[in-house]
């Protein structure tokens, strides 16, 4: 069974799919009376489930007519996106935002499965088993290695 912040997460996906512009605006409350939760699980589904690095863009107006707008991010050039990724990496990369990058390569077809799932299994911490700051070090870079060749296809 899938629980609440998956079916909010769903529902809002679908949304902005449906929507012409690729964006919407709701009200925390709406959606909270709706899915009979409370405003701040919705915040939590907004903040980790929509966040930059997996392609959207969330603007917020607290306040009685306050809002949430989602706009889905379009990708641009494959080169562009490239380089957005590279920036995001940065020198160091903790091992949930990488997933979180592959994650949004999978979903956006940049990579398949297969690639997702060798990557993934190269830059957990059980395979680099060494102390941090290091850790971090090492995955960013397998990570970048990995796209220059995904992108260079």
């Amino acid at each position: 069974m899938r629980n609440i912040s998956d079916v909010i997460e769903s529902f809002l996906k679908q949304v902005i799919e449906l929507s012409e512009t690729g964006e919407i605006e709701v009200q925390r409350s709406m959606l909270a009376e709706k899915f009979q939760c409370v405003p701040s699980q919705i915040n939590y589904v907004i903040s980790t489930r929509f966040s930059h690095d997996k392609g959207f863009l969330v603007e917020s107006k607290r306040g009685g007519g306050g809002y949430i707008r989602i706009k889905k991010l379009e990708l641009g050039s494959k080169n562009a996106f490239y380089q957005a990724l590279l920036s995001v990496i940065g020198d160091e990369l903790p091992q949930a935002a990488a997933i979180e990058i592959l994650e949004r390569l999978r979903e956006t077809d940049f990579i398949e499965d297969t690639e997702y799932n060798l990557i993934r299994a190269i830059i957990v911490r059980e395979v680099l088993n060494i102390p941090l700051p290091l850790r971090d070090i090492v995955r960013a870079n397998i990570l970048k290695v990995s796209l220059r060749v995904v992108f260079s296809q």
